[in-house]
């Protein structure tokens, strides 16, 4: 069980490794860099329903394994055809069209693998940590074959090879355990995902989903601008460069299942938030001094800030929400982290890179200096606001 778990976990990040961290070089290649923007844009704009939806009909009506596996095929028939579209010349239209359609089949992938695994690992989700470590390997194997076996840093081939992931992820996805519906609801309400916004009711809750939303704004600049800074510091190869954060990712997910014991989740978010902020400084720096290793330093912070904040946001959820809402507790969470706070990501960091780097490549220390200070009002913030369950509760 656990094998076909991480095998999944690491064909779903070895899909996406192979074409999201070279999106903007290969739009720049085509031309169509004045598309990166709105190419950031369309997956969340498609998060903002999918997961919920998905999350919703994992709850409801179909077995979890059955719509992660039918979902993930799918997909990779429209990442085919996306990049086809691409390599064929036919526009920026076409590609964006097909990327939202796959966007919108794969949004819940993330979500259905976490209710699968915790609904049969138990250990209140400390060994989900160790599934996830298979999509970080995955992505670093990515990063690597696209950059020295592919030559695809810049090439639709990437897409491709993403496509042919995304099959072996769907594949494995249908042979996983049952999982059978475990809510009870009927209406329309409850099979559109929207029963999740009742969560809001409670504190804990509203904070956790409000500040992953707005940490996710600046949280959109590492895949849109770090492979740039990485060129304009001199690095040839800022694909594989890139795959820096999953080695880091994978050393934080070894020992996140200890910490959880030894800490309290809030402790631990809050851990994730106040890196992050140091994680960015850490890019201005690099941008102001031209020092590569203090931008490759910042991206190797990126891979444990993700993974103490995002999973520890996902064992959150399986512990606190009722089991009749957890699907959809982590569809809301998917719409926060990769659809309303990317979506407005895309376009404030586009527009803040426009304000602040200049034609000589100039200005990436403000950039990268005001996402930090965001990221710093959000932890504030969830100190400030979050309560957390007292012991004996």
């Amino acid at each position: 069980m656990f094998a076909g778990l991480w095998l999944t976990s690491f064909f779903q990040g070895l899909s996406t490794g192979f074409w999201f961290p070279a999106l903007t070089n290969i739009l720049n290649a085509k031309g169509m860099g004045e598309w990166v923007g709105w190419a950031f844009a369309v997956p969340p704009v498609c998060a903002l329903f999918s997961p919920l939806i998905g999350g919703a009909l994992a709850d409801e009506r179909v077995p979890a394994q059955k719509l992660l596996g039918w979902c993930s095929l799918a997909g990779a028939v429209l990442l085919f055809l996306a990049f086809g579209a691409l390599d064929a010349g036919f526009g920026p239209i076409w590609f964006l069209a097909l990327l939202a359609a796959y966007s919108t089949v794969s949004g819940p992938a993330w979500g259905l693998l976490a209710t699968i695994s915790m609904t049969h690992l138990g250990a209140g989700g400390r060994s989900y940590p160790l599934v996830r470590v298979g999509a970080t390997v995955g992505w670093i194997a990515a990063g690597f074959l696209t950059s020295y076996a592919l030559h695809a840093d810049a090439s639709p081939a990437s897409g491709y090879a993403g496509a042919a992931g995304r099959i072996a992820c769907g594949i494995i996805a249908l042979c996983l355990p049952h999982t059978p519906p475990l809510g009870l609801g009927k209406s329309w309400k409850s099979a559109l995902g929207l029963g999740a916004f009742s969560l809001f009711k409670n504190r804990d809750h509203a904070v956790l989903f409000t500040v992953t939303g707005l940490f996710s704004i600046p949280l959109v600049a590492f895949y849109m601008y770090a492979p740039e800074l990485f060129e304009a510091l001199g690095d040839e190869t800022p694909t594989a460069s890139m795959t820096i954060a999953q080695w880091s990712e994978i050393a934080a997910m070894v020992f996140l299942g200890a910490l959880m014991v030894r800490y309290r989740l809030k402790t631990l978010l809050m851990w994730g938030l106040g890196l992050s902020a140091l994680r960015f400084a850490m890019s201005g720096y690099a941008g102001w001094s031209g020092i590569l290793g203090w931008h490759t330093a910042g991206v190797a912070l990126h891979g444990v800030c993700y993974t103490i904040y995002f999973v520890t946001a996902q064992v959150y959820l399986d512990r606190r929400v009722e089991p009749a809402l957890r699907g959809q507790a982590q569809g809301l969470l998917s719409l926060m982290a990769a659809g309303i706070g990317p979506l407005a990501g895309a376009f404030f960091c586009k527009w803040l890179r426009a304000a602040c780097v200049d034609g000589s490549g100039r200005g990436w220390e403000t950039f990268w200096g005001v996402l930090a200070a965001i990221i710093v009002g959000c932890w504030a913030a969830f100190g400030i606001v979050y309560r957390g369950k007292k012991a004996g509760e």
